[in-house]
């Protein structure tokens, strides 16, 4: 897979980044090494090799799932930018 300067213009359109066409470019190079490592990576042979989780060998300590601090509602939503009893106000984000 390749990207050219069109891709990385339409993408940057999409996404509302302007980008000269120096930095365009630059962008398209170094996106295409990116995706030509990522094609090497996909050669590798990974069937016996086992998912990893973190890279440090310890397991995770297992503890009970419980509440240590209830009723603490008034305390939370006097945090909230406008007055309510039950729930945060906030600003409304989708028109």
């Amino acid at each position: 897979m390749t990207i050219d300067l069109k891709t990385v213009k339409h993408i940057s359109k999409l996404s509302r980044i302007s980008l000269e066409d120096k930095k365009a470019e630059k962008l398209a190079s170094d996106l295409n090494s990116i995706f030509s490592f990522i094609e090497k990576l996909n050669e590798l042979d990974t069937s016996k090799t086992e998912p990893l989780t973190s890279i440090a060998e310890t397991t995770l300590k297992l503890r009970k799932d419980e509440i240590k601090s209830g009723n603490i509602r008034d305390e939370v939503l006097k945090n909230s930018p406008d007055k309510n009893k039950d729930f945060f106000v906030v600003p409304k984000v989708v028109e």
